[in-house]
């Protein structure tokens, strides 16, 4: 027996559309299986074992003047675990009342700190106000920002450069001496 190859390419051809078929119900088997296992891996309903209980946590009665927030500051260090008190207590909004009892979870990670010393400079830097009649120009400043800080309205840096001659208002250099008209 002779191997025909025109005649295997010949039966092929007649037979195009159940092979095509075949072809695409393994395909949708072999997807339906992949489909299968992921979603059975992701809602398995129990716990694994080598995952470890949550540990007791610790009860707080809430004072006068206290909020979610200041509680996980004085629990956590971080008042954004303000979220992790509320979630263990299962409560519907943040609003809690004096002497309600609230739970601390304990295995809880401090999220962000809430202030930093670098927030606390830049706001105290900002408010300082400008009295003269000249400014010389700072690091980081822009005209909007010595206008509120001279004038208390940030529209007025308009002024500032009319009265400089600025052909760029956008540019200005540490060093600069302005003048402010008042």
């Amino acid at each position: 027996m002779k191997f025909d190859l025109k005649k295997l390419l010949k039966t092929i051809k007649l037979n195009e559309e159940n092979i095509s078929m075949v072809l695409g119900a393994i395909v949708l088997v072999i997807v339906g299986i992949l489909i299968a296992n992921y979603f059975k891996d992701k809602n398995s309903g129990s716990i694994p074992a080598n995952s470890t209980q949550i540990s007791a946590a610790s009860e707080h009665t809430v004072a006068q003047g206290e909020t979610l927030w200041s509680i996980a500051e004085d629990s956590f260090g971080s008042g954004y675990n303000w979220v992790d008190i509320k979630s263990a207590n299962n409560l519907e909004s943040d609003a809690i009342e004096v002497g309600q009892k609230l739970t601390i979870p304990d295995n809880t990670e401090p999220k962000e700190p809430t202030t930093t010393e670098e927030t606390q400079t830049i706001v105290s830097e900002e408010t300082k106000s400008i009295d003269g009649a000249t400014y010389t120009v700072e690091k980081g400043d822009s005209l909007w920002n010595i206008a509120v800080r001279a004038y208390g309205d940030g529209f007025r840096w308009t002024e500032i450069a009319k009265a400089n001659d600025l052909a760029n208002p956008n540019v200005i250099h540490s060093g600069n001496v302005l003048i402010l008209p008042r």
